[in-house]
């Protein structure tokens, strides 16, 4: 058995340039599907019907339709359109879509959040639509989602391996064309889990230490009683003794 984790280990190399193309996809794509989930969550909440219309049908159509398909029309039926790209690419295209519609529904959660006096009061203030998103709400509604949001990153980086069915080169298309030379279906497919955990976990670490660092707790103001009131209370019998 030792021998063909050795025959194995002649892969090392292939393992570690797969697992950092997963790694780029992953962070590339989940930026594109920030991108798109605020402005479809931004625009489920706009006073033109229109603007709810196209995001709700993008959001609907994306969430109850398979992933796979959706990466199969954006590198196999988009060139017949015209518009040509690699396999990378449309990796990229495809899972920031697929993403975005599900962060959409977290963000709007989270915006939906941010109390309404608060809101109330920035407009008393004088305060203009992007002051109040950038200052009140999307602070409170990043806070609130953050961990449905880093859930949507892991997700995100799980998702990936459906782009072997593209032939990309991550790390289930180079373990399955691993495999095909190896035959060591156990030994190959347990390096690729870790692998898979060991992302998945890392993500997961610098997500919360991200949080962390963004969403320090508020100050809190402890107000002293007056000298006065600390002084009426020496007379209070029932509180002599805890004043004192």
């Amino acid at each position: 058995m030792s021998y063909q984790w050795l025959t194995l280990w002649n892969y090392a190399g292939d393992f570690v340039t797969a697992a950092w193309l997963t790694l780029q996809i992953t962070l590339v794509a989940f930026a594109l599907a920030v991108v798109l989930g605020l402005v479809a969550a931004l625009c489920r909440q706009s006073p033109f019907r229109t603007l709810r219309l196209i995001s709700g049908c993008y959001i609907e159509f994306i969430r109850n339709t398979p992933v796979l398909l959706q990466i199969f029309i954006v590198f196999f039926g988009l060139p017949s359109l015209g518009i040509r790209m690699d396999a990378t690419t449309a990796g990229v295209l495809a899972l920031g879509i697929n993403v975005g519609a599900y962060l959409a529904e977290t963000f709007r959660a989270g915006m939906q959040s941010v109390p309404k006096g608060q809101l109330e009061a920035a407009w008393i203030l004088g305060m203009s639509r992007w002051h109040i998103f950038s200052t009140v709400v999307l602070p409170q509604a990043a806070q609130a989602v953050w961990p449905a949001i880093i859930n949507n990153l892991i997700q995100l980086l799980l998702g990936t391996s459906l782009l072997s069915a593209i032939a990309l080169p991550e790390l289930t298309g180079t373990a399955t064309v691993i495999n095909s030379r190896t035959l060591l279906y156990i030994q190959t497919f347990s390096v690729t889990l870790l692998a898979y955990l060991f992302l998945s976990n890392l993500l997961s670490w610098l997500g919360n230490w991200m949080g962390r660092r963004l969403f320090t707790p508020s100050q809190v103001v402890i107000v002293k009683k007056p000298v006065m009131f600390r002084a009426m209370n020496l007379f209070n019998p029932a509180k002599r003794r805890g004043a004192l």
